[in-house]
């Protein structure tokens, strides 16, 4: 494979903007997508133990639920945030981008069709548990296990991706033309690592539960402290395997002196200690979005060295600026989706810490966040309409 092969699969009317911009953007959205596929991975992995322990258990009897909750949250906003990133893969790496949907044409089928009917039975398991005590744990079991499998497929898309030059030999495997669509390829290291990060994620976020409802008189003193406790040990113990399985990676693929590597191992070494002390779970979690953050630049680090070494680099693609998209793009994101999202997050923080029923109307900060929100949106819908209008008979009159 050399750089004629994927210039030649490179979109010839080329990025409406700087292609640096859509990398940060990428990095940024991955990070995001993957903070929740962990916290998904791992609620839903400790509501199933939590289905076999509650009714002995009075802790796991509170816990159990909000873990399924959470789980169920999760994936809805981890289905949301997948589209970013790869939108962003398309933009600057399409050559990767299309080969990878090519050669693995089968298991792109079937990877949206497992997430649907992961996502449905995992509805099932919450309402059986929510309907019995414990109830659902084949379900729950069976729903784990197809979502668990839809994340391996994406994992076979981004190594098949990084893999240029293979792909020829999947797609003529000894000379012969293979267009089934059933290539799959594992990097076995990377995956585990990739998984084992749920470990300290649903530790930390276990550390903010118990910190969260610490204020709420109608939990325990003894439950809240259960809670700070599980989540401790799990992330402690998390990051000790997340710190190994990464080092693994990095000697594996010969990055392990780089600085963004060292960068990463001392990120995980400060989060061990603040995790370990637990004095603010809130604080820590914003070292762990850091920490992510590093992991996604690492992974697009790979991802550019490679297509670099093969004469492929992004800031050469052709820019024909299109500044009313990106306009357009960046206040809907900023704008819209920043005041919407802090909207949301004003009012589940208050619900959460408020013991009765919420009255939303009458809280001056989330009345006035919605009233924002829904304005903003009427504001967005028109000008979309009518920019759309405007161009659409520009070009046909």
């Amino acid at each position: 494979m050399d750089a004629s092969v994927l210039l030649a699969l490179r979109d010839p009317a080329g990025v409406p903007f700087y292609p640096v911009v859509f990398q940060v953007l990428y990095v940024l959205t991955w990070a995001l997508h993957a903070a929740f596929v962990l916290l998904a991975l791992g609620s839903m992995g400790l509501s199933i133990y939590g289905t076999f322990s509650q009714k002995s258990d009075s802790n796991w009897k509170i816990l159990t639920p909000h873990l399924i909750q959470t789980g169920k949250i999760s994936i809805s906003i981890l289905i949301v945030l997948g589209v970013a990133p790869l939108l962003f893969t398309q933009v600057i790496y399409d050559p990767n981008w299309y080969v990878a949907n090519t050669l693995s044409g089968m298991w792109v089928f079937i990877f949206i069709y497992t997430l649907i009917v992961g996502y449905i039975m995992y509805y099932w398991y919450y309402y059986a548990n929510k309907k019995h005590e414990g109830g659902g744990k084949l379900i729950g079991i069976i729903s784990f296990g197809i979502l668990v499998f839809a994340g391996l497929l994406m994992h076979n898309f981004a190594v098949t991706s990084i893999m240029p030059n293979e792909w020829m030999n999947m797609y003529a495997p000894n000379g012969i033309v293979d267009n089934s669509g059933w290539t799959f390829n594992m990097d076995i290291v990377r995956l585990v690592f990739m998984v084992s990060l749920a470990i300290p994620v649903v530790g930390i976020f276990l550390q903010n539960y118990s910190r969260f409802l610490s204020t709420r008189k109608d939990f325990s003193s003894e439950f809240i402290k259960y809670t700070a406790g599980l989540g401790t040990k799990m992330g402690v113990i998390g990051l000790v395997i997340s710190a190994l399985c990464f080092v693994a990676w990095m000697v594996q693929i010969d990055y392990l002196f780089t600085p963004l590597s060292l960068a990463i191992i001392a990120g995980v070494a400060i989060l061990l200690l603040m995790v370990g002390k637990n004095n603010n779970s809130y604080i820590t979690t914003i070292v762990l979005v850091i920490v992510a953050l590093l992991i996604s630049g690492m992974r697009e680090l790979i991802r550019f060295n490679i297509m670099s070494n093969l004469g492929y680099s992004i800031y050469e693609y052709p820019v024909n600026l299109e500044i009313p998209t990106i306009a357009m793009f960046l206040l809907t994101f900023l704008i819209l989706g920043g005041v919407g999202v802090a909207w949301l997050l004003t009012m589940a923080w208050k619900v959460g810490k408020n013991q009765g029923i919420f009255d939303g109307s009458k809280d001056v900060a989330v009345t006035k966040l919605g009233n924002y929100t829904l304005g903003i949106m009427i504001l967005w819908m028109v000008i979309y309409f009518t920019w759309g209008m405007f161009i659409l008979f520009n070009n046909i009159l």
